[in-house]
């Protein structure tokens, strides 16, 4: 594994005195793998503190977008996992729409080229982002966030030139999965992420229950076991970035699934 040299910059917003540093945690392994982080002796300070670990060659992230990153967060007292999206293959989907983000994320992930690797450390009061609870730390636990920017993407954003997703109205959990688009972008591999927007239907009412467009922007998913639904799994298999899929879900509770897929990360 490789050793990543940082560029440090500190937080110029109301999250402390800019003349206070800290000790630094080392990173090693490569972008798209769970970072492996060593705490160092000595205290971390209180002031938050960005460190750029590695930058990327995509497109920057921007005010607006809808951030796909995998974290992990640790305490550094003891070095104890806190909570990691390399776990669950599922990154975390945030969105810069003007719903409260804290600063520090904000900082973390705007503005960042897609494949970069940034490090947070950070009082937790002010490092947990949304839809992470602070629990079992007090707020001026330090945590240690590394984050690996799979990329930024409009909340509206949608196979080029092509209308939403619908349906297929002969489409029933009974039908196998179907080509509506062929792609010809990268094939989804094995152990990729696969960036998709998305419309689900149940069945028989054809009604639309969950839609990634409604809830905000594109998600990502690894291409494996247990990190999305089964049928995804399937039918998303060999498919290339630009393809929309129509996928039945056959089941207790059946669903019928129109999926786009903008875009795939190869995992390291």
């Amino acid at each position: 594994m490789r050793l990543l040299w940082p560029a440090v910059l500190m937080l110029a917003t109301s999250c402390g005195s800019l003349s206070e540093d800290g000790t630094q945690p080392v990173v090693t392994g490569a972008f798209g793998s769970k970072p492996v982080v060593a705490i160092p002796e000595g205290k971390p300070g209180r002031v938050p503190r960005i460190t750029v670990l590695s930058v990327g060659s995509g497109r920057r992230t921007i005010p607006g977008d809808v951030v796909l990153a995998d974290v992990d967060i640790r305490r550094w007292s003891g070095n104890q996992p806190y909570m990691s999206t390399y776990d669950g293959n599922q990154p975390t989907t945030v969105v810069f729409d003007g719903r409260k983000v804290s600063e520090t994320w904000r900082q973390s992930l705007i503005g960042r080229p897609a494949g970069s690797r940034v490090m947070l450390v950070s009082p937790a009061a002010e490092a947990l982002g949304p839809n992470v609870p602070l629990s079992g730390v007090s707020p001026a636990d330090t945590l240690v966030l590394v984050f690996d920017i799979l990329g930024g993407y409009p909340p509206d954003a949608r196979l080029v030139g092509r209308t939403l997703p619908v349906v297929p109205a002969d489409l029933t959990p009974a039908s196998p999965p179907r080509t509506l688009i062929d792609g010809s972008g990268r094939e989804i591999v094995a152990g990729s992420k696969v960036v998709v927007q998305y419309v689900a239907a149940t069945w028989p009412s054809r009604v639309v229950v969950d839609s990634s467009y409604r809830r905000g922007g594109p998600s990502a998913f690894t291409l494996k076991q247990g990190s999305m639904p089964p049928a995804w799994l399937e039918a998303l298999a060999g498919r290339r970035v630009g393809s929309r899929v129509a996928v039945p879900a056959p089941g207790d509770e059946p669903r019928l699934y129109v999926i786009d897929v903008l875009d795939t990360i190869t995992q390291a």
